[in-house]
């Protein structure tokens, strides 16, 4: 076998002798040697043939040990299956049903004798047999053995089943006997099952030939096997004899110390067998470290621990001496040794200081991206200072505290005067600290406190000793005590500044068990304090906005209800958490006691949505004071919204949001009968709690929303007895993003639905039932108690169309008025219903009638079926008429015109106590006097 020398490094000095060496003046090569083939030496060759006949000898001991081992294993194998079985059939015999009854019987052979052939033929077994309670067969698959007593049963006799390897007659076999019990576990019988022991290795006789041909087989593999290795061996060393095998060695000697890692072998024992250069220099070993053992080194005890351990690391950094050694070890076995270890070691001193700075870097920039996702999460001032306190505690100091100008707490711009302050947030790592409490004023007045000189320059002021500083003590000398008492000793203070203008401070402490602040942790406090900043400016100037509009919301809103006697009325409004909307309600007072409720709802939130709230709503009180129907109303709303959606699409202002889709209910209840009239447009039907409690939602016309247009109005009619509640709502009281309008529908009715609650309580119930947090869209609520006028506060005349009814008439109202003891009232009342009954009959149609109510005020109002209306004006002095209706607003407090669905009402009221007296003056111009 031949084959090629090979060296591994080129440029490698030649060995001196060499024949790859020459004189370059000779124009030879001088490295790599040329080619050349070699004769395989004899050591070579015997080394191939050694290992050849060592690898062949090991496989023929595998070889044999394996069959062997199958053989044994076999027959065990083959001895439990025959136990098993037997048991099995031995135990389903014996506690089959019949076979304790057959034991009881007269003649027991004959009932189980049978039965016994059948199980053995079936069942794999040699033999079964039924023994009584002494062993006697009574019954056995051998006729000849039935009468003969077995041996070795005592055991199940005593009601002990087992199985076990029976050595005499009638033959050897592996058996189970399993006792028979009756229902009293009394033993009357056993049952024997078993199989031949010669039967029992009689498949494994009949596999032994096959396994010691598939041994011969692998002993044959093995050996071929062993010839390839051989084969291999020699061509992979090429042929190579003791000399090229040393030069090699040589070469990679010379690597193993030339590189820049060390290296060491230690053997099982704990000896060093092995250590370059760079070993020894990176560990000081000595010049005899070689076959010392590696606790006799010197090295630390870490490092000497790994090296001694057997285990496997991973670049595990230890120190020795003021190196940090990245080390890497893993287990070997040397050629001819034990079991031993390679370890490898690196420099790490300067990459792991760069490491930590990265580290620290790294820990730093982590800190303030969470400070950025954690701060700023409301729009609310307070609480924006709290998560800055959050965040800095305990990861940046022990202590923080957060004071802020008053006038940012109010929303509002923040001042020059920046030395007094109010302390808005404060965080301790522990419960208890010595530190002034939230909501307490925080003064600067000494200029020469750390606190003054950060806002005087605009910048954090770092403090690393407390004990040593004492410019700081002299703001609050006995709380400067108490704080270094406590453990405090180091502080960053830094002013919150946004847009260039002071917010308020904040200050970092450090207490006992940490360490003080360092330079490096300035620049990470100015940070941190920056992006809060941000965050509550941007806070601040949300409150501002946020405030102007809930202003400008609750100033277009009702700022008190009226006072009015029909209805006792409560009323809610809650602003959306985004923002206010254009929710509203009002209750607006009518004429005849009458009163008119209503609720809206407009598109969109913010102050534009306020603003049109309150157009529309000031829409909605001048078309009242017309005294319309609540159908007629909305339709005028309707056109008015049509008009304002037509300016706004034709408007250069992009803001400008379109009103189509606001909703509204208009109702007026007249408390002479309980009578109420509704009428919706897009608007969610109230909510009629009767007196019972029973909530129901009537079934009223609904018409589209506000702005649309081309669709008319209906209205509704209802009846409510006194005491019962009508509560109107806009829709953010049950939708919102967490349940649909069915289940808020069903909310609003468990939580309404009783009888004995005021309109109040009831309010108050809805809020904390629908509403337990803020609400994601704005609420208007009105809740409306129903009350009747007494029967015997109204009178009612049905007046013939004649001015001669008319003295007739006003004598039946004097009377009436002397029975409700307003005698005080009855001239100006006589006056007031001659000049409308008057002008009723000259001027209007039939029917008239006359109608007095009695309530807070009087009320006179005549009826007439003309549309015609009157108008006041002034009389001269050649007319002969035009003086009764100014008449008529001298005496009366307030007067006017309703339109009825035939004709129409002319209406005068009075007040009771501190009558209005007529302008003498007036009354005599007008007369002609």
């Amino acid at each position: 076998m031949s084959g090629r020398s090979r060296w591994p490094w080129a440029g490698a000095a030649p060995p001196p002798g060499s024949r790859g060496s020459s004189d370059p003046s000779r124009g030879r090569r001088l490295w790599p040697p040329r080619r050349r083939r070699l004769s395989p030496s004899l050591s070579v060759r015997t080394l191939a043939a050694q290992v050849f006949l060592l690898q062949a000898l090991i496989m023929l001991i595998l070889v044999v040990a394996g069959a062997a081992a199958l053989v044994v294993q076999g027959r065990y194998d083959a001895q439990r299956t025959a136990e098993d079985r037997s048991l099995a059939v031995a135990e389903t015999f014996a506690h089959a049903p019949g076979t304790a009854l057959a034991l009881r019987s007269p003649d027991p052979t004959a009932r189980l004798q049978s039965a016994a052939e059948q199980v053995q033929k079936g069942s794999g077994v040699d033999f079964v047999s039924v023994l009584d309670r002494r062993g006697i067969r009574i019954v056995d698959t051998d006729p000849t053995l039935i009468g003969t007593k077995a041996e070795g049963v005592g055991r199940a006799a005593m009601g002990e089943m087992f199985t076990e390897t029976f050595h005499g007659r009638p033959g050897d076999a592996v058996r189970a006997v399993v006792p028979v019990t009756d229902p009293g576990r009394r033993v009357i019988g056993m049952v024997a099952a078993g199989i031949k022991y010669g039967n029992v290795g009689q498949v494994l006789n009949q596999q032994v030939p096959m396994l010691l041909g598939m041994a011969g087989g692998a002993l044959l593999l093995a050996t071929g096997g062993a010839a390839l290795v051989s084969r291999r061996l020699l061509r992979q060393t090429h042929g190579l004899g003791p000399a090229e095998m040393t030069r090699m060695y040589e070469h990679h000697d010379a690597v193993l110390h030339a590189v820049r890692e060390g290296v060491l072998i230690v053997d099982g024992d704990g000896r060093v067998l092995l250590a370059n250069d760079e070993a020894r220099r990176l560990l000081d070993l000595p010049r005899d470290a070689d076959q010392r053992y590696v606790r006799e080194l010197g090295l630390r005890p870490g490092l000497a621990r790994l090296l001694l351990s057997a285990e496997t690391a991973s670049d595990e950094v230890v120190p020795a001496g003021d190196r940090l050694l990245a080390v890497n070890t893993r287990p070997t076995a040397p050629y001819g040794g034990a079991q031993g270890l390679v370890a490898t070691f690196r420099d790490t001193t300067e990459l792991r200081a760069l490491s930590g700075q990265a580290e620290v870097a790294r820990s730093r920039l982590s800190f303030l991206y969470e400070a950025g996702v954690r701060i700023g999460t409301t729009l609310d001032v307070r609480r924006t200072a709290e998560e800055l306190s959050e965040v800095a505690v305990p990861r940046m100091a022990d202590f923080v505290t957060v004071e802020l100008l008053d006038s940012v707490l109010r929303g509002e711009e923040p001042t020059r005067a920046v030395r007094e302050m109010r302390r808005t947030a404060l965080r301790a790592s522990q419960g208890e600290h010595p530190l002034q409490a939230v909501g307490e004023v925080i003064r600067f007045l000494e200029a020469d406190t750390p606190m003054a000189a950060a806002l005087r320059r605009g910048k954090a002021v770092l403090v690393p000793d407390l004990h040593t500083a004492e410019d700081w003590r002299a703001q609050d000398p006995e709380g400067a005590r108490r704080a270094l008492d406590y453990g405090i000793h180091s502080l960053i203070t830094v002013p919150l500044r946004a847009r260039g203008v002071v917010l308020g401070m904040v200050n970092f402490w450090r207490g006992a068990g940490t360490s003080r602040f360092e330079e490096e942790d300035v620049a990470v406090a100015e940070e941190l304090v920056a992006r809060a900043a941000v965050a509550i400016d941007n806070a601040r100037r949300y409150s501002r906005e946020h405030a102007l509009a809930v202003t400008l919301q609750r100033n277009l809103l009702p700022l008190g209800l009226p006072d009015q006697g029909a209805l006792e009325v409560a009323s809610r409004y809650l602003p959306a958490e985004s923002g206010v909307g254009g929710d509203w309600f009002d209750v607006i007072p009518l004429p005849g006691f009458r009163v008119a409720l209503v609720v809206g709802d407009i598109v969109g939130h913010g102050l534009q949505a306020a603003v049109t709230m309150g157009r529309l709503r000031t829409a909605v009180l001048n078309f009242s004071s017309l005294d319309l129907a609540p159908d007629e109303l909305l339709g005028h709303l309707d056109e008015m919204v049509t008009r304002l959606d037509t300016q706004t699409a034709t408007a250069a202002d992009d803001d400008q949001v379109p009103l189509t889709g606001a909703t509204c209910l208009y109702a007026i209840y007249d408390p002479v009968g309980g009578h109420c009239t509704l009428s919706r447009a897009g608007h969610l039907a109230p909510a009629v709690v009767d007196p019972q409690g029973r909530v129901s939602f009537p079934d009223l016309p609904l018409s589209p929303p506000l702005g649309v247009g081309g669709h008319p109005f209906e209205a509704g009619e209802l009846e409510l007895p006194e005491g019962s509640r009508l509560v109107l709502f806009t829709d953010g009281l049950i939708e919102n993003r967490g349940r649909d309008i069915d289940e808020g529908l069903a909310m609003l009715v468990s939580a309404v639905a009783d009888a004995d609650r005021t309109p109040e309580e009831t309010c108050r119930a809805l809020v904390e039932t629908m509403l337990p947090g803020h609400p994601s869209d704005d609420v208007a609520l009105l809740v409306a108690r129903t009350r009747l006028l007494d029967p015997a506060c109204v009178a009612t005349w049905d007046v013939p169309f004649d001015v001669e009814a008319v003295p007739r008439v006003r004598g039946e109202v004097s009377r009436r008025l002397a029975d409700w003891g307003l005698e005080e009232a009855a001239f100006g009342t006589e006056l007031i219903l001659s000049e409308l009954l008057t002008n009723a009959i000259r001027y209007g149609a039939p029917p008239v009638r006359v109608r007095l109510l009695l309530g807070r005020t009087l009320v006179c109002e005549v009826a007439d079926g003309s549309n015609t209306s009157p108008r006041l004006r002034r009389a001269a002095t050649t007319d002969e008429g035009g003086r009764g209706l100014f008449l008529v607003s001298q005496f009366a407090d307030m007067w006017g015109t309703r339109y009825a669905p035939r004709g129409k009402v002319i209406w005068a009221e009075q007040r009771l106590e501190g009558a209005r007296e007529p302008d003498p003056s007036a009354l005599l111009d007008v007369l002609g006097i």
